[in-house]
């Protein structure tokens, strides 16, 4: 990857509608040459894909927890099915591995936090292998970013 790669990167970043006309003219670079450059970028698996971005509160989950999970136990066989049953919660809209003393954070959506409390104790409470789950509640969201920092190049 080079700086044009980057330049590439972050123009997708602020706008992946952007035409590949457009986009070449803002790289600096003829369109297909600039198409090119893309489709490698997503063949290396660097542009994992293409979405809207949502607003939770007018779509109708106006309630964000991140949830701090500890394991009874951190065997590879635990971690396994504690992921495996996470990828099938939608409610959780992020899972990180984490250092620390707790082993996982999670990112969770509800449309009340009567509906967050089902979620907990229905679903997440029922995953095998957790020992500890605390909850912090979003009040307000301060900055959020799809764009990047700048890698540094060579």
């Amino acid at each position: 990857m080079d700086n044009l790669d980057v330049k590439i990167l972050r123009e997708l970043q602020r706008n992946a509608r952007i035409t590949n006309q457009e986009l070449s003219e803002r790289v600096s670079l003829s369109p297909t040459p600039c198409s090119r450059r893309v489709k490698l970028l997503e063949q290396a698996g660097v542009v994992k894909g293409y979405s809207a971005i949502i607003d939770p509160e007018p779509y109708g989950l106006p309630v964000m927890a991140f949830v701090t999970v500890r394991l009874a136990k951190q065997a590879e066989h635990e971690i396994a099915t504690f992921e495996a049953a996470i990828l099938q919660l939608d409610q959780v809209t992020a899972c990180y591995l984490m250092s620390g003393r707790q082993d996982y954070l999670l990112q969770v959506y509800a449309t009340s936090l009567k509906d967050y409390e089902a979620f907990v104790r229905s679903k997440l409470t029922r995953v095998i292998g957790i020992a500890e789950i605390e909850t912090h509640f979003a009040f307000g969201q301060v900055k959020r970013s799809q764009l990047l920092p700048e890698p540094r190049i060579g």
